[in-house]
């Protein structure tokens, strides 16, 4: 019996990814939440303090990281599902691209210029 083989079939590397992501993401909100109820937002120059910490910082690059990562194989797997045409498929998938790196690259310009 032979099989037909369709799609990309990311299957369980792009799944396993979604949930780490999810969880890093759940957590780093946690972490943020329970800040600014401990006072971390209570001013400006408590918030720049909070966030110019190395760590911190790095942490919210991971996040931002991790959100990219997570935004793009949702956005890939709808377009990829619902979307028939191959180029309209594929001019998406760069938008999406485009859209991600320039969000991600802005996050990061914000963080690091705090």
């Amino acid at each position: 019996m032979s099989r037909l083989v369709v799609g990309a079939h990311y299957g369980l590397k792009d799944w396993l990814a979604q949930r780490i992501t999810a969880v890093l993401m759940a957590i780093y909100t946690l972490v943020i939440f329970a800040a600014v109820l401990a006072g971390a937002a209570s001013s400006h120059e408590a918030w720049r303090g909070f966030m110019g910490h190395g760590v911190v910082r790095f942490v919210t690059f991971l996040f931002i990281l991790s959100l990219g990562y997570h935004a793009w194989v949702g956005v890939r797997d709808i377009w990829m599902d619902y979307i028939k045409p191959t180029s309209v498929r594929i001019m998406l998938h760069v938008l999406t691209l485009l859209a991600l790196v320039g969000y991600a690259g802005w996050a990061i310009q914000i963080i690091w210029r705090l």
